[in-house]
């Protein structure tokens, strides 16, 4: 069994069980379909707005909950990957991108833009890697110019999750061509000439997961459509980087733990040779190893999320909770596959698709190599400073 987990209150658990609910019966009947289709329904946020799900630390005046408490989110997440769909990105619109309004935004564009997006009719996507800048942001190339009552903006985006079914996106483009940080965030929204959507991009795993190219030729935005400080865009971004990654390790945990939790099951029905495969000295060695990781990592993540809750989350250590639990999350499903053996390797067995989801979790939201930088510059080895 894993280990007791004692970040949560009874109210957490109440509505993890009526979240849990919700993804067992209106998101995970769906995944099959949409991984064919390649998106999700609009109508999977709809439904999620229906229950609050949506944006929860909104103000109510804005149809919100006014729910800071980043441990609901959390149990989505949790919930949503065990029992709906790891491909409904309803944290990426929820936490990553709605943020940027409610923070950033101000009031005629939390009144225009939090109420729909609330609701599940507008859905969220935020753009920033391009084709030849990912990690590096501050070498985007997008650029927008001032043109007096509005912002022109060109450049293209790739690999865009929620690319083709958002209705607004949080666009980052070049605002000072000649200051490497000089940035600023544009709300494009669906509809206006110029923003075109490219192709639907194919990928490895999270196949219901829609992620696209993006193009802005000439695209004009209005003023009002402008979030903060035109010029400042890049401190905005740094800012929300330590919650993204926190997002993305609870997300990882979870993917490992069940991960875990399907093989353990395997290994006790299947037979080899007369016997389980779990009665096999190095199957048992193997998942008792990958239990103690899975616990000692969990309570790290669990304690970075108290300390966010607190407001005390640095950077550096949700790098940390990112690097550990992406690494563990990739090598646990690599693992457990194995113990499936060639049935591992077979779509209909979920095994095959939390490995190819835990590929790309040490990629986006910062490459495991850029974490490793974080960190070790945090403890003072900044290869710029040393001599």
């Amino acid at each position: 069994m894993a280990m007791r987990r004692t970040i949560f209150e009874p109210e957490h658990e109440t509505f993890r069980d009526n979240a849990r609910r919700f993804f067992q019966q209106e998101i995970g009947p769906h995944g099959e379909r949409w991984r064919e289709a390649g998106v999700v329904d609009r109508d999977a946020y709809r439904k999620a707005g229906e229950q609050g799900y949506l944006m929860m630390w909104a103000d109510e005046k804005y149809g919100g909950a006014g729910v800071q408490d980043f441990r609901y989110e959390q149990v989505l997440i949790e919930e949503n990957i065990r029992h709906g769909e790891s491909s409904f990105y309803l944290n990426l619109h929820s936490r990553l991108v709605g943020p940027y309004i409610g923070q950033l935004g101000n009031e005629e564009q939390k009144e225009r833009f939090l109420p729909p997006c609330i609701r599940g009719e507008k859905i969220l996507a935020v753009a920033i890697t391009e084709p030849s800048a990912g990690s590096d942001v501050a070498g985007l190339r997008a650029h927008a110019e001032d043109a007096g009552d509005h912002w022109l903006l060109n450049g293209s985006k790739t690999y865009i999750s929620n690319g083709q079914l958002a209705d607004v996106v949080v666009v980052v483009a070049r605002t000072v061509p000649d200051r490497r940080y000089g940035l600023g965030l544009f709300l494009v929204e669906r509809g206006m000439a110029g923003f075109e959507r490219g192709r639907h991009l194919k990928k490895v795993g999270l196949h219901a997961q829609d992620t696209s190219e993006l193009f802005f030729n000439n695209v004009k935005v209005p003023k009002a459509n402008v979030l903060g400080d035109p010029q400042q865009g890049f401190h905005a971004l740094t800012h929300f980087l330590a919650e993204e990654r926190l997002i993305g390790a609870v997300q990882y945990m979870t993917g490992a733990q069940l991960a875990w939790d399907l093989t353990l099951d395997w290994v006790k029905e299947r037979r080899m040779f007369g016997k389980p495969l779990g009665a096999f000295q190095n199957t048992r060695f193997k998942l008792a190893e990958l239990r103690a990781q899975l616990d000692a990592a969990q309570c790290f993540v669990d304690t970075c999320v108290m300390e966010h809750l607190h407001g005390r989350l640095s950077g550096e250590l949700a790098a940390e909770a990112k690097l550990l639990a992406s690494e563990l999350e990739f090598r646990t499903c690599d693992d457990c596959l194995q113990l499936f053996g060639g049935a591992g390797y077979m779509d209909e067995y979920r095994i095959s698709r939390l490995w190819t989801t835990a590929r790309v979790s040490r990629i986006y939201a910062g490459t495991s190599e850029i974490m490793k930088e974080i960190i070790s510059r945090s403890v003072g080895l900044d290869d710029r400073k040393m001599k």
